[in-house]
């Protein structure tokens, strides 16, 4: 008795809940290593099963104070030892939303760039971080059916293309749907033979849940959801590229000093320039991914489309599947690459000035892929 009263004592403590929610994300930051990871998926579903248990149990014993002489007498054995646990479920349910969140951020940090794509990794984000501040309001039904709602839609966005490997508007249709089964599911479970609650509760509980993936689905047309599980791992812009049995050896130009230097940001106009990619997909996934080139002659202007040619990729190397296209006689100015898949949402880019030079070209450098 004296060792549960030191224990809820402990569980009290102001600093426990944002101790929670940073464990599960340093957790997921040292054990998350590929998105086509059986490990790693089985992990987060074993969280979205655990977070829905939990978002039951707190829907349907409310936000009331229970007791186990509250429980009539023919009870279940473990429904007292849900009582006694309920008090502390908000922390497991911080902890479980904190790993969830970070793991998306994680995943989808990789195949968002500074374009629209970037919105929805940057509502991840925002939630990552808001969840510190919600433990206060993780009780509400209407929130954490919400946040579960987000939380499915992230997993099966890159789930069902890593399983099927397709990538299509049907699988990530597919995957709303089976989210708003889930989240009516979930719904249907609080309030099912609940007499305390109502059928217009339950649908009020689901309306901003069902209004989100709305939202989400919306997105998608948008081109504002990253193209996981795609990402790029390398990309640059070379004079040279040459392969040498299973390994790609990337010309370009470097002066002593940029060590730091993988390939060219400026280029002499005369010369023919090679964009080099390497795009990492599932090993189940075969697509065809596009070289988008784009030029502006000034920075007043903006940029045109200047070809779009198709690379046929198939996933399962770590580093990536490496491509490449190049063009010659480019005019001067600002060259860009757009690394993007069928539906014009892009993976990456690569930039490049294209400028007339009068002075020698300076010696190249080698690097391997």
């Amino acid at each position: 008795m004296v060792l549960m009263q030191r224990f809820q004592s402990v569980l009290g403590k102001p600093y426990l809940p944002p101790l929670f929610f940073f464990s599960g994300v340093i957790y997921d930051t040292v054990t998350l290593t590929r998105i086509d990871r059986l490990q790693d998926n089985l992990l987060l579903l074993l969280y979205l099963a655990l977070l829905g248990f939990l978002i039951v149990l707190t829907g349907r014993l409310g936000t009331n104070d229970a007791t186990i002489e509250d429980l009539p007498p023919d009870a279940p054995y473990f429904m007292k030892w849900i009582i006694q646990a309920k008090p502390y479920a908000p922390m497991a349910i911080q902890f479980l939303f904190g790993g969830l969140f970070s793991a998306y951020t994680i995943f989808y940090s990789k195949s968002a760039t500074f374009t629209g794509t970037a919105v929805f990794f940057c509502v991840l984000v925002g939630f990552l971080v808001a969840n510190e501040f919600l433990r206060d309001r993780l009780s509400n039904v209407q929130l954490l059916i919400s946040l579960y709602a987000l939380v499915c839609f992230g997993f099966f966005t890159f789930f069902l293309p890593v399983m099927t490997g397709w990538m299509n508007p049907a699988i990530f249709l597919t995957g709303a749907g089976l989210t708003v089964l889930v989240v009516l599911r979930v719904a249907h479970l609080i309030y099912w033979r609940n007499s305390a609650r109502t059928h217009r509760e339950a649908m009020l509980a689901c309306a901003p849940a069902l209004a989100l993936i709305g939202l989400l689905v919306g997105f998608y047309f948008l081109n504002w959801i990253p193209p996981v599980p795609l990402s790029m791992k390398v990309g640059g812009m070379y004079h040279e590229v040459k392969r040498a049995g299973d390994r790609f050896e990337l010309s370009y130009e470097r002066q002593w000093y940029e060590a730091w230097k993988r390939s060219n940001t400026t280029f002499p106009a005369h010369e023919p320039i090679y964009c080099f990619t390497a795009v990492f997909a599932p090993v189940t996934l075969k697509t065809t991914v596009y070289h988008h080139w784009f030029y502006r002659s000034d920075r007043n202007k903006s940029f045109t489309h200047a070809d779009k040619i198709p690379l046929m990729i198939s996933g399962g190397r770590e580093g990536g599947y490496r491509a490449y296209t190049f063009k010659q006689g480019l005019d001067p100015g600002e060259w860009r690459v757009d690394v993007e898949i069928e539906d014009g949402r892009v993976i990456g880019r690569v930039a490049v000035l294209v400028e007339k030079r009068d002075v020698a070209p300076h010696a190249l450098n080698t690097v391997v892929y």
